[in-house]
């Protein structure tokens, strides 16, 4: 079997058509518990993916702060370590632009299908994300007019992997363009017009159209993974976050996609709006429901103990028609507690 880029799936790991069979099943067992859970609901994971994607975001494009600075710097306002004052303006104003973006999501502003994204938008997210680190560490080419929610006015230079960004004249056209391809694809989701399991291509090349537009003369790639997200919560899933040790991957991916070839760059998109299904499942769906184990992994015990357990039939759970074991919140935890009794007891 091969995957649909031409190359057979390495041992062991699932070919790209089951990672999108396993993203359209997860958007379905989303829906099935009412969408994304609410602040009240789960304020503390909406709060751990805010610091996740500020940090990893913004280590993509070279910040140095770790997370856990990162989150002293969000939850408690405090600058520690010695980095460059430009590396935590850089953070607090991309957390600005993502706590905006996340608000689409548990606090949602009426949208029309065909107006998934606008314009406005597109320049607001930039100016939220770039404002504070311009402050400090503007552009050094930059003309007075290139600020945070200006398009740019300069050529860009052809990159190392191929991609051409559009002469600066183009710009406006070129975004509305993009807005439209945007606009077209939430009401075909939304219609039911199209496939779950085609959604994660399509992302990508929205994806990687902003990216070929390089609208900004700096940020265009925090903006691009901001609107992407933007996108996603408006269609009530998860946001992606891309993480830092995946840099390469991601950077190979989109230079794969402007040759053509979406399914790396899907494949990245896909797996981390699954990853982030998996954190918040659990808080929408009670302690008693039965959800996938991969929603109740965690550092305690990880996902190959917890399939073990429910093989050898210690945890409560079930084997589904599509090959995966659920179970509930309520049953590891009943098993967690039986096997530390079994340990008190053992000589």
């Amino acid at each position: 079997m091969t995957n649909s880029s031409g190359a057979a799936p390495r041992r062991g790991r699932p070919s790209r058509e089951a990672v999108y069979q396993r993203f359209s099943s997860a958007i379905a067992e989303l829906a099935n518990y009412g969408g994304l859970p609410k602040p009240y609901e789960a304020r503390k994971l909406w709060d751990d993916l805010w610091a996740l994607e500020a940090h990893h975001s913004t280590a993509i494009e070279g910040n140095t702060l770790v997370l856990r600075e990162v989150e002293r710097l969000l939850y408690e306002g405090r600058a520690v370590g010695s980095k460059e004052l430009k590396d935590y303006m850089e953070v607090l104003g991309y957390s600005e632009a993502a706590r905006w973006v996340y608000q689409q999501a548990v606090e949602p502003t009426e949208w029309a299908h065909d107006r998934l994204v606008t314009l406005t938008e597109v320049r607001r997210i930039h100016a939220l994300a770039m404002a504070k680190v311009w402050d400090v560490a503007p552009h050094p080419d930059a003309y007075d007019s290139e600020g945070p929610g200006s398009f740019r006015q300069h050529e860009i230079a052809e990159f190392s992997g191929g991609m051409k960004p559009p002469t600066h004249p183009l710009i406006p056209a070129e975004i509305d363009s993009w807005i439209d391809q945007a606009n077209a694809l939430g009401s075909s989701i939304a219609a039911g017009q199209m496939d779950v399991a085609n959604v994660p291509e399509a992302l990508a090349g929205l994806h990687r159209d902003f990216e070929r537009i390089h609208p900004f003369i700096d940020g265009n790639g925090r903006t691009g993974r901001l609107l992407l997200n933007l996108v996603l919560v408006r269609l009530g899933w998860p946001p992606a976050v891309i993480l830092k040790e995946q840099r390469r991957r991601y950077l190979v991916a989109l230079d794969k996609a402007d040759h053509g070839d979406l399914s790396p760059l899907a494949e990245i998109i896909c797996r981390a709006v699954i990853d982030n299904l998996h954190r918040l499942i659990p808080n929408i769906a009670g302690p008693a429901k039965y959800v996938p184990l991969e929603a109740l992994a965690d550092d305690e015990f990880s996902l190959v103990a917890l399939k073990q357990a429910a093989t050898r039939g210690r945890l409560e759970a079930v084997l589904g028609p599509d090959g995966r074991y659920r179970s509930s919140r309520a049953a590891v935890e009943d098993y967690k507690a039986s096997k530390y009794t079994r340990r008190r007891q053992s000589p």
